[in-house]
């Protein structure tokens, strides 16, 4: 499982759904509806799929990809779109990467917070 991902969310603009995994039902509605308007959003503007995952570490990774015979997903735009996506939602990413790592992966991270306070 090292170098796995761990799936949170995705679309497919294909199919016209939406996927949230259930592993995360802990996090808050919000969160998740935030999450849900992200992903729809995204494919419906460029198209493909779309997923956020977890990597082994808790960071989490955005990513999207295409069908081969789909000629209108821009690949620029869509790296693009992750980095705005990604820019502004920096703290929610963090936050959710904090989940991860506390009810996943049950690390203790009081000694990363006492170092953030400092």
């Amino acid at each position: 499982m090292d170098n796995e991902k761990v799936v949170l969310c995705g679309a497919n603009a294909y199919e016209k759904k939406y996927y949230f995994n259930e592993r995360f039902r802990g996090i808050p509605d919000s969160i998740k509806d935030e999450l849900h308007i992200i992903c729809v959003l995204f494919t419906e503007e460029v198209g493909g799929i779309f997923t956020m995952a977890f990597e082994a570490d808790g960071n989490i990774v955005l990513e999207t990809n295409a069908a081969d015979d789909d000629y209108l997903y821009d690949e620029v735009s869509s790296g693009l779109m992750v980095s705005e996506v990604r820019r502004n939602r920096q703290e929610m990413f963090e936050a959710l990467s904090l989940y991860y790592k506390v009810f996943i992966l049950n690390e203790d991270i009081t000694e990363q917070i006492a170092a953030g306070d400092a």
